[in-house]
């Protein structure tokens, strides 16, 4: 009997899912500027083997994104989730009992498929008003403690403010802005991988 040694085969690279909406979507501009193709060079250069799977589509709600997540947990099986939805609610004026519903069914659904899940945060233009922009964002600071995630708690941080970094319709960053919000999510990231 001949014993053949085979030496291991190296480990498939893990998948982090990405579930956005325009913010995400590189909005306006060619997808290889985005945050999301930014943090995919990142993890080259830090050697972490995770392939990005980036789901995030222009205009998308909580809804939407509670309605797509089981088939893209079913198809990718991702070891890390990143959600970053509920702009889109809250430019519509949309209850904010529904996008904590949905924010909440969201995070249960990737942990309860044994991901790990980074909640982004996004606040609403200075137009709708002190008491529904902050009740919007706490929401996410909310479903980040009840369900111990990880929070951006505002994924344009140092970007809103800065029209150098923002596209015309000061709502999206610019290709200039990107790298400013892949930093504004590495720091919470990185101990998820």
């Amino acid at each position: 009997m001949c014993l053949v040694w085979l030496a291991p085969l190296p480990a498939a690279a893990r998948t982090l899912l990405v579930l956005g909406d325009s913010l995400s979507a590189a909005y306006g501009m060619d997808m290889p500027s985005g945050w999301v193709a930014l943090l995919q060079k990142r993890l080259a250069q830090e050697k972490l083997d995770y392939q990005i799977a980036n789901a995030s589509i222009s205009g998308d709600t909580t809804g939407n994104g509670l309605a797509r997540l089981p088939r893209l947990l079913d198809e990718h099986k991702p070891a890390v989730v990143i959600i970053e939805l509920g702009g889109n609610d809250g430019l519509r004026g949309l209850s904010l009992a529904q996008l904590k519903h949905n924010i909440t069914a969201m995070v249960t659904e990737a942990k309860g498929r044994n991901a790990r899940v980074l909640l982004v945060g996004v606040r609403l233009p200075p137009n709708y008003g002190k008491t529904y922009s902050g009740k919007f964002r706490r929401v996410y600071q909310e479903v980040a403690a009840e369900q111990q995630v990880a929070l951006v708690p505002f994924i344009l941080d140092g970007v809103a403010t800065n029209r150098a970094l923002m596209q015309s319709d000061g709502i999206h960053a610019n290709a200039k802005g990107q790298g400013r919000i892949l930093e504004n999510v590495w720091p919470h990231l990185r101990p998820l991988l």
